[in-house]
């Protein structure tokens, strides 16, 4: 780290993640204020380049931030859901649930099939007409403080540094953005937001987060395999009964196809492998006949933020606030956060106006914390919040019915429910057991055809990274490694990854905990899931990592 000053530029709000909250709470301000300034870091070589979600949006929070839009050209919601399917799947067969069953608020009529970083890439082209200044490929690396610990700004990271930490030729020292306020909208696991909880004790009286691994493939089917507008969910088979997560297929527009896989990170076999268990998803006979003589176009994965209402932690922290997943705003039933996102992102702006108008800075926007629980978004997250505990309690059919159940009593007596507000548990990391108390999965090689190993892979995510730069996989403790995460839980990094970024070398006299930053493609699953949290994710030189064209 040089010890050069670096260069500053000032803001009345600065915005870290052009994702859905980050860009709706700028281009809101901007409709409130003018004249403020407001400045927006990805750390993205573009915006989109790094937004990965399934995606169905409810279009609830872009009505109220752009109430024209539909009738506009231009925009990115092209396909409408015009069919909804929920399917248990068993080894051989499927049963679809009736739609009567659901609970209304599970109903996908109304909502759009979209590309998420098509729709962030909309959304930045508004918030640029109006005056927001965004940069991407620069990565918010550090939060910065004044002498009384408030948050007056963060600084992105130096460029050009070598995996030695000595300076190469193209080294340049990171900027200083100053903002009266800081607003952090990251994403799930955000590395700046994690410090923040921390330093804060803003998780202090909350449920520990709880997060899952989406793993997402988009291809371009046969048309005859195609039927625009439908969206399906499943459950079930591949996983056991006690291993939580689900699965869907959304039929875009193009003939284009997202299928994905979300499992929940709270499971206990260190020898189950989330990227297998996708693939293996793909070949049930329910699924497989969609895929016939496709072509595989894309692939990505990412973190997804399921502990929902007990989880939240204090959102608001001197001199900022945490927007969207960054703060936890996915409904996990829905498999839906985009919306919460936006509306938290303008809920936020609205405070911070409303603070900027009184001549205030650098103080807490106690009015959001004190708010969102009274919005839609508190709403939406209060009808689900036993969905998640339901589930790791009773395992996959007994935590479906109950919740299901669950979520009829919340919407027909307005937020009550027989079990009241669940708690969650242990943290995830917390849930993995010793691999001797498990035996080891015995999955199939990847034919190239439907299914498909690692590497071929995160090559269609189109990552890349500096590989003479600092690893930005960071051990604590080197030595733990060998003695925990391989001698008693057999190596569980190796799989949980998606990306094969870790790996043990076997070769020598004593396994070697090897580490392919490189393939990374920025899904955080090893900060959440290392059973001795002793990897923490930080952000690699700006514009590094994936690039998702229409994921």
């Amino acid at each position: 780290m040089s010890d050069a000053e670096r260069e500053s530029m000032e803001f009345d709000v600065v915005i870290v993640g052009a994702g859905p909250a980050g860009l709706a709470a700028s281009i809101r301000l901007k409709q409130l204020n003018p004249d403020i300034s407001v400045v927006v870091l990805e750390k993205g070589a573009e915006v989109g380049a790094h937004i990965l979600s399934g995606a169905v949006v409810d279009p609830i929070a872009v009505d109220r931030l752009l109430p024209g839009w539909r009738d506009e050209a231009d925009h990115p919601f092209k396909t409408p859901v015009s069919d909804d399917r929920f399917l248990v799947l068993g080894p051989a067969g499927s049963i679809r649930l009736p739609n009567f069953m659901m609970p209304p608020l599970m109903s996908n009529h109304g909502n759009f099939i979209v590309s998420l970083g098509n729709v962030c890439r909309w959304l930045a082209e508004k918030a640029e007409a109006l005056g927001v200044e965004i940069y991407p490929g620069f990565a918010a690396a550090e939060v910065l403080y004044d002498d009384n610990g408030a948050v007056i700004g963060v600084a992105t990271g130096d460029m050009g540094v070598e995996r030695d930490g000595t300076h190469g030729p193209g080294f340049a020292r990171g900027m200083e953005l100053l903002g009266k306020y800081v607003l952090i909208g990251e994403g799930a696991r955000g590395s700046l937001a994690k410090q923040l909880i921390a330093k804060f004790k803003l998780g202090e009286g909350k449920e520990p987060p709880k997060f899952g691994i989406g793993l997402k493939e988009l291809w371009e089917v046969k048309p005859e395999q195609h039927k625009q507008g439908l969206v399906q969910h499943s459950f079930g088979w591949p996983l056991d009964g006690k291993t939580g997560g689900g699965s869907f297929l959304y039929h875009l527009e193009d003939n284009l196809v997202a299928v994905g896989f979300v499992l929940h990170l709270n499971y206990k076999n260190p020898y189950l492998a989330p990227f297998e268990e996708f693939q293996r998803f793909k070949t049930h006979p329910s699924i497989a006949p969609v895929f016939e003589g496709a072509k595989r176009i894309s692939y990505g994965a990412r973190v997804i933020t399921e502990g929902g209402w007990q989880s939240v932690p204090k959102l608001c922290f001197p001199g900022g606030a945490l927007l969207g997943c960054s703060a936890g705003f996915v409904n996990v039933p829905r498999i839906k956060g985009s919306h919460n996102a936006m509306l938290s992102g303008m809920l936020a702006a609205e405070h911070a106006i409303a603070a900027l108008a009184e001549g205030r800075a650098q103080d807490e926007l106690t009015g959001y914390e004190a708010e969102w629980r009274s919005t839609d978004i508190g709403k939406d997250l209060k009808r689900v919040r036993n969905t998640k505990p339901l589930w790791s309690k009773f395992g996959t059919i007994g935590g479906v019915v109950l919740g299901g159940v669950d979520m009829w009593f919340n919407t027909l007596l307005g937020g009550l429910s027989p079990f009241g507000t669940m708690k969650h548990g242990k943290p995830d990391y917390a849930c993995l057991e010793p691999a001797d108390k498990h035996k080891k999965i015995d999955y199939p090689k990847p034919d190239g055809v439907l299914t498909f190993d690692r590497l071929s892979s995160v090559f269609l995510s189109n990552t890349n990274h500096e590989e003479n730069q600092p690893v930005h996989l960071q051990l604590a403790n080197p030595d733990i490694q060998l003695g925990s995460e391989y001698k008693v839980f057999a190596g569980p990094s190796g799989r949980y990854c998606p990306a094969a970024v870790y790996e043990w070398d076997t070769e020598g006299s004593e396994p070697r905990f090897v580490i392919n930053a490189q393939n990374c493609v920025h899904c955080k699953t090893c900060d959440v899931k290392d059973p001795n949290q002793n990897i923490t994710w930080v952000p690699p030189q700006g514009g590094e990592g994936p690039v998702y064209p229409n994921m």
